[in-house]
């Protein structure tokens, strides 16, 4: 018998734990995000034909927005004032490419002349060459069998190349519009995709993060249209002085190129500095070729362009280097034509995250941070100087 004040063990309970946490040693977390950059990069790579003309159908999207809204703001249909947009595009573009294809065709006539002052030009480097290092020359006959004989060699790829970036370019300018229209007209549609992604108390963070961006889109490319057409006037002011030939076309040319920056103002200035070379044979007139182009080049980068486009797209000089670098490996000459306004986009992206706001530091302009202090120190100065500090910051 048991005894009256003992009572049986009572069952014991399970007590519930909680599954144990797995971390996940930190190189085993980095070799995971190496292996998705590489694939992501495998993706790009892949995908160019596809990617390319979206990607320029959103810039260009962002940059006809305020125009559309304009219209539809005067109670035009969202169709028509898309269509109108796209027309006043086609129309630019149309007369580009009348004026850049009138002036090649005299530049064409000019050919021949230009071939045998060439030829002829060469064979005076030749003769120094050989005076002066005892260099055996070439004979003319010579020179001209080995340049048409590497030319036949070549001449399958280069034909090959031509034609498959001829077809690239036609597929892409008959993409592009429409992608434009379906972005410009779907635009509320795919904004509200964004929103069901993320949640209601977040949403005008988001939503601010998407006007940024759209600011820098814009400022970047009104910006950058803005300064060719500054530069294309001081180069050919520079070049008309000169008296060079064909002056206005090179001025347009080495413009143009200049959205490939540091870069484009190169090959810009090689041309017409060589042509110049040849028709008139003297270097110290080519040479006072390529001191106007670098000339303006100094003005547009000091002047020109932060005047323009102020702060609105502070990218430092190295962070622009390697994406020109990066966006050429990837993606070719369009990959270096988007690089700068995708990593000005990145920055944005980044700035609006905590947890990645120092990377977006990183691909900052230096001045930025600098600036930060400059107005924080200005603002807790007393009296007039802080009160002038604000003054001047609002201009």
């Amino acid at each position: 018998m048991l005894p009256p004040n003992h009572f049986p063990p009572r069952p014991t309970q399970a007590i519930p734990h909680s599954p144990a946490e797995v971390r996940q040693v930190p190189v085993i977390r980095y070799t995971f995000l190496l292996i998705g950059l590489t694939l992501l990069v495998y993706v790009l790579r892949v995908l160019d034909s596809v990617l390319l003309p979206l990607l320029f159908s959103a810039l260009l999207s962002v940059l006809l927005l305020p125009l559309v809204r304009k219209l539809e703001s005067w109670k035009w249909p969202r169709i028509l004032a898309i269509i109108v947009a796209l027309l006043l595009v086609i129309v630019a573009l149309g007369g580009l490419f009348y004026l850049f294809g009138s002036q090649l065709m005299d530049l064409r006539k000019e050919w021949p002349l230009l071939q045998s002052k060439s030829v002829l030009y060469f064979d005076q480097i030749q003769q120094w060459a050989s005076h002066k290092f005892g260099y055996q020359p070439m004979s003319k006959d010579e020179f001209i069998d080995q340049t048409m004989s590497s030319l036949k060699d070549s001449a399958g790829s280069y034909l090959s190349t031509t034609l498959s970036t001829t077809a690239g370019v036609l597929s892409t300018v008959t993409l592009v519009p429409i992608y434009i229209f379906c972005f410009l007209y779907y635009r509320d549609h795919m904004r509200q995709f964004l929103f069901r992604f993320v949640a209601p108390d977040k949403r005008t963070g988001v939503l601010h993060t998407m006007d940024s961006i759209q600011t820098v889109v814009q400022a970047y490319i009104s910006g950058l249209l803005t300064v060719i057409v500054v530069v294309s006037i001081l180069n050919g002011i520079g070049l008309l002085v000169l008296n060079v030939k064909f002056a206005i076309f090179f001025a347009i040319f080495a413009s143009v190129l200049a959205v490939i920056p540091y870069i484009g103002i190169m090959v810009g200035a090689t041309i017409p500095a060589l042509i110049t070379l040849v028709e008139t044979g003297s270097p110290a007139k080519a040479a006072a070729v390529v001191g106007v182009f670098v000339f303006v080049q100094f003005l547009e980068g000091n002047f020109i362009t932060p005047m323009i486009t102020g702060s609105k797209v502070s990218i430092n000089p190295m962070a622009a280097i390697v994406a020109l670098i990066l966006g050429g490996e990837l993606w070719g000459t369009p990959g270096m034509i988007l690089s700068i306004p995708l990593v000005a986009v990145i920055k944005v992206i980044f700035d609006a995250n905590k947890t990645t706001e120092p990377w977006g530091f990183l691909l900052g302009d230096v001045a930025d941070g600098e600036e930060i202090q400059t107005d924080k120190a200005a603002a807790d100065e007393p009296g007039m100087l802080g009160k002038l500090w604000r003054m001047v910051r609002r201009m």
